[in-house]
């Protein structure tokens, strides 16, 4: 992802100043993070609550794409108010994922009128993705559960309940990343489905963020971004 990312930055006519990595951690500091418009935090669940502080610290606006860490979100929050910078967390930066994120809790909203159908995720990606269900999964089951009465929870696996979402994650190969939602019944099947081809798409939604936010404050989503 800093490869695409870079890469993509660079074509859009930015300049990438800092690059942070295990080998020089340090690096992220105030001094360093003097002359940064933006950053862009893609790094593992155990670090990113660490560099997303450090970076609002030094009101540097955050855009984070790292799943695994929210539940100190609203810690971040809070330091995003307190150094009047601004901050984006998504689980998924790409358009196309965005767009069936609104599609999918749109279908969610009208499906409370037919109750004979069943919604359930798969996520599938590649054998290194380190946290399952994916961050875009849940992300997909928090949409449905707002906007349907009808579930109350997911869970991750095969377990059928009235009020619950089954979740299954598939590790296999290279995959990017694809996920199905889809609705079952007796008579049909509804399916919405986005299947990755590469990363690109993550990359360009991540900077197309950073360029959204960096001259603003508070904290933003990517509904913001794509104007839902």
């Amino acid at each position: 992802m800093g490869h695409e990312i870079g890469s993509i930055a660079v074509k859009r006519g930015h300049a990438i100043k800092l690059i942070v990595d295990k080998d020089n951690e340090s690096d992220l500091n105030g001094s360093k993070l003097v002359d940064i418009d933006v950053a862009i935090e893609f790094s593992f669940p155990d670090a990113a609550f660490s560099n997303i502080i450090k970076c609002l610290a030094a009101r540097v606006p955050v855009v984070s794409g790292t799943t695994g860490w929210l539940d100190k979100y609203s810690d971040a929050v809070k330091e995003c108010d307190k150094y009047q910078t601004s901050f984006i967390h998504s689980s998924n930066y790409s358009i196309g994922v965005n767009l069936l994120f609104y599609l999918n809790s749109e279908l969610a909203k009208k499906m409370k009128s037919y109750s004979d159908y069943a919604v359930s995720i798969e996520e599938i990606h590649h054998l290194k993705k380190l946290d399952a269900p994916s961050g875009t999964a849940i992300t997909l089951a928090e949409g449905i559960i707002r906007q349907n009465p009808k579930y109350l929870k997911w869970n991750h696996g095969k377990e059928i309940s009235d009020n619950s979402i089954p979740v299954q994650s598939v590790r296999e190969g290279l995959v990017p990343g694809t996920h199905t939602i889809t609705w079952d019944s007796d008579i049909d099947t509804i399916s919405l489905k986005h299947e990755a081809k590469n990363r690109k798409g993550l990359a360009l939604g991540a900077v197309i963020a950073a360029e959204f936010i960096h001259n603003r404050k508070g904290v933003f989503t990517m509904n913001d971004v794509m104007g839902f």
